[in-house]
C-alpha cells in the first residue's frame, strides 16, 4: 500500500504523486480510528478497464446502453464506447478497500459524487484516498469521511466524491478479542469431565 504525505502548497493529484512515499511490503496493517488523522493520503495499485469488464457489468446490471458498445457509440459525444460510470465507481471501491485497510464496521454513505470524465476501454486507473474528516461515533468507533478519486494513467480525474464509513477503535477490537477468547474457553471441557470420560474400564 502506498501512503502519501499531504502537501498543502501543491495541486491535488500532481502534488500527491510527487510526495508518494516508498511502498510498504506489509499488507496486513489494519488502521483503527485512532491511527487515522485528517490529511492522510494513500494510492492504490492500478487496474485496466477492459471491454470484457464492460460486457460483464452490462450482463450483471442489465444496462446495455449503446454508449457502452458498438458502432452507435461512435456517434456519441465521446466518439467511441465508454465504460459505465457505476462500473468505475465499483472498481474504485474495490481498489481502495485495501489501501488503506481500515477496520471498517459499515459503509454509511456516499456523497458529492462527480463523474468528471469518461472511462474508455483499455484505460488504466488507480485510486487516491484522503481522510477529510473524523468524528466520534459512540464509545468505540469513529465516523470517517474519505475523499476518493479515480485517476487515469494520463493524470485525468475520472470520478471523485466522499465515502463515509464507521471504523472500529482499538478498544473495540480488544473487547471483541476478549469476548471471543472467553467464549472459546467456556467451550473447553473441564478437567473433571475429561478424566471421567477418558478413564479406561477396569475389571471387577
Amino acid at each position: 500500500m502506498n501512503m502519501i504525505v499531504n502537501n498543502e502548497n501543491s495541486t491535488p493529484i500532481e502534488a500527491l504523486a510527487e510526495t508518494l512515499s516508498p511502498k510498504t511490503t506489509d499488507e496486513t496493517v489494519v488502521y483503527y480510528c485512532e491511527d487515522l488523522h485528517v490529511g492522510q493520503v494513500w494510492e492504490s495499485p492500478s487496474r485496466t478497464i477492459t471491454s470484457e469488464d464492460v460486457e460483464q457489468f452490462s450482463a450483471l446490471t442489465g444496462d446495455f446502453d449503446p454508449l457502452h458498445k458498438g458502432e452507435l457509440a461512435k456517434a456519441s459525444p465521446f466518439g467511441r464506447p465508454v465504460a459505465h460510470g457505476l462500473l468505475g465507481l465499483s472498481v474504485l471501491a474495490g481498489l481502495s478497500t485495501e489501501h488503506p485497510r481500515a477496520a471498517t464496521l459499515a459503509l454509511v454513505g456516499i456523497s458529492d459524487w462527480q463523474f468528471e470524465n469518461p472511462i474508455f476501454f483499455g484505460e488504466v486507473v488507480h485510486v487516491v484516498t484522503k481522510v477529510t474528516a473524523i468524528q466520534p461515533h459512540g464509545r468505540r468507533a469513529g465516523r470517517v469521511t474519505w475523499l476518493r478519486t479515480l485517476v487515469s494513467d494520463d493524470g485525468r480525474t475520472l470520478q471523485q466524491g466522499c465515502f463515509v464509513t464507521l471504523v472500529a477503535s482499538q478498544s473495540r477490537n480488544r473487547a471483541a478479542a476478549n469476548l471471543a477468547g472467553s467464549k472459546q474457553y467456556s467451550k473447553q471441557p473441564s478437567s473433571k469431565q475429561t478424566s471421567s470420560t477418558s478413564a479406561p474400564n477396569r475389571p471387577r
